[in-house]
């Protein structure tokens, strides 16, 4: 009889534990080889873990909820049959740990309950008040330093954001790593009073924040809203932690970048015309459905390429002009959230490829088969949430980037449409509203614009053959 134990994967170079979100098999139950046995969840996606052998669920080692370093054993696999089962173990979760899961929905009760961030703010951890001894610091470039420092990108842009250094702290996780709850626990305890720079006195020469007034110096990109206290008869719903995760970035982007939003209507008559020539050989010839959006991928790539700032990111005073150009796809999770898959290198891809890119990375990111370098290094992100019939809107620009285009509804409209022969007339014709936030610290709108004009004009003017 032999038993395999089933660890916990490292899922990314700097990402060291992981949060193990849902067991799919229970102790007894009989797996093929590559059947998916849990879920895990890290800060960069959800995925499905499969067994590496076919067996019996031996033990379970590690509960729902719980996180975990990378390489901790979850789970032991009897790879013959009629060995016996070792009753399930409660594993006590570690320091780092993540709660336990909320139940599902659960009623309040008639008195509502006090606010819970007063408790939450009154157990601060001492082993992130106070930075390490000197003789307990670690190497320079070990990995204890590497794990601690790097920790996830999120704690990283939130200790940035808040002046606070990562190195200096001593956190709950591997190897001391400063985790998203040390941090804040930091924050929340006042620790960072002394480093954290408000976010106007950041970004702003010394004189201009001198110059500005007292209501806006004294701004903090950490001010939180009041905490809601539920009503009786309410129902509270702990958010699932992709929606946790979604959240947190979505409120870093909308701080780091000024959002600016220009939109314009593109007429899609051609490439409908051209779609329609090309479609049932693409369908017979890959089995997937050949949509607008590898049309407008491509397009974007070769406007893009003419047009570098779109394609950049900013560092501190510096600009990175990106050489490589990485679609994001942003792909909607129902009933979970939202996650951004990424085609990468897609200069490189014919029409016919990104259509199959598209295609699968948005089926894998719905069956949550993505691994973390798919949803990692995008320069440039497209949201089409005209497939929900939204006429346009004004994207939030992903973090690491300088620009994102919203296509909206794609529909028949009357236009005026001038002839030959100088005569208007009413025509029908395919458009969209394509929407354009861009960062305003580094694109000027009139830039954006003659963006937006050149992406326009090469979908309206695309060859009969496609390009």
């Amino acid at each position: 009889m032999a038993r395999l134990d089933v660890a916990m994967p490292q899922m990314g170079e700097s990402i060291a534990e992981g949060t193990l979100s849902r067991w799919l098999k229970k102790v007894g139950d009989e797996v093929r080889r590559d059947e998916p046995i849990f879920e895990i969840s890290t800060d960069k996606v959800d995925a499905e873990i499969p067994s590496p052998a076919a067996g019996v669920i031996a033990e379970i080692l590690v509960g729902e909820g719980t996180t975990v370093a990378v390489q901790t054993v979850v789970a032991r696999i009897e790879t013959e049959k009629g060995a016996s089962i070792v009753p399930v173990a409660a594993a006590p979760a570690p320091a780092s740990a993540a709660p336990p899961s909320a139940p599902a929905a659960a009623t309040v009760p008639a008195a509502a309950g006090a606010p819970v961030r007063a408790a939450a703010s009154a157990s601060v951890s001492a082993s992130v008040s106070a930075p390490p001894a000197a003789s307990q610091r670690p190497v320079p470039h070990s990995f204890v330093e590497r794990v601690r420092t790097r920790s996830s990108p999120l704690v990283r842009r939130m200790a940035a954001e808040h002046g606070v250094e990562i190195a200096a702290l001593t956190g709950s996780g591997i190897a001391g790593r400063v985790t998203k709850r040390d941090l804040e626990t930091f924050l929340d305890s006042g620790g960072a009073a002394a480093s954290s720079i408000p976010l106007s006195a950041a970004v702003l020469p010394s004189a201009g924040a001198a110059a500005m007034p007292a209501a806006v110096r004294l701004v903090d990109a950490h001010v939180e809203a009041p905490a809601a206290a539920p009503w009786p008869g309410d129902v509270v719903e702990p958010m699932t932690r992709i929606r946790r995760l979604t959240s947190e970035h979505m409120a870093l982007a909308i701080r780091v970048a000024t959002h600016v939003t220009t939109v314009h209507e593109v007429d899609l008559t051609r490439v409908a015309r051209v779609r329609a020539k090309m479609r049932a050989e693409f369908e017979a010839t890959t089995g997937q459905k050949l949509s607008f959006l590898p049309f407008i991928i491509h397009a974007v790539v070769a406007t893009l390429k003419r047009h570098p700032i779109m394609n950049a990111v900013v560092n501190g005073s510096d600009i990175i002009y990106r050489k490589r150009y990485n679609i994001g796809i942003a792909v909607a999770l129902d009933p979970t959230g939202l996650i951004v898959p990424v085609i990468k290198n897609a200069e490189d891809l014919s029409l016919s490829g990104l259509g199959k890119a598209s295609s699968d990375l948005a089926l894998r990111a719905r069956t949550k088969r993505l691994n973390p370098a798919e949803v990692q290094d995008a320069t440039f992100t497209i949201s089409n949430y005209g497939v929900f019939g939204s006429i346009f809107g004004t994207p939030i620009i992903p973090v690491g980037t300088t620009s994102i285009l919203g296509l909206g509804a794609i529909e028949k409209r009357p236009k005026v449409v001038t002839g030959p022969d100088g005569e208007d007339t009413i025509a029908i014709r395919t458009c969209a509203y394509f929407s354009f936030s861009f960062d305003h610290k580094v694109v000027d709108g009139a830039d954006a614009d003659r963006f937006m004009a050149d992406l326009r004009k090469t979908l309206e003017t695309i060859p009969d053959q496609g390009f």
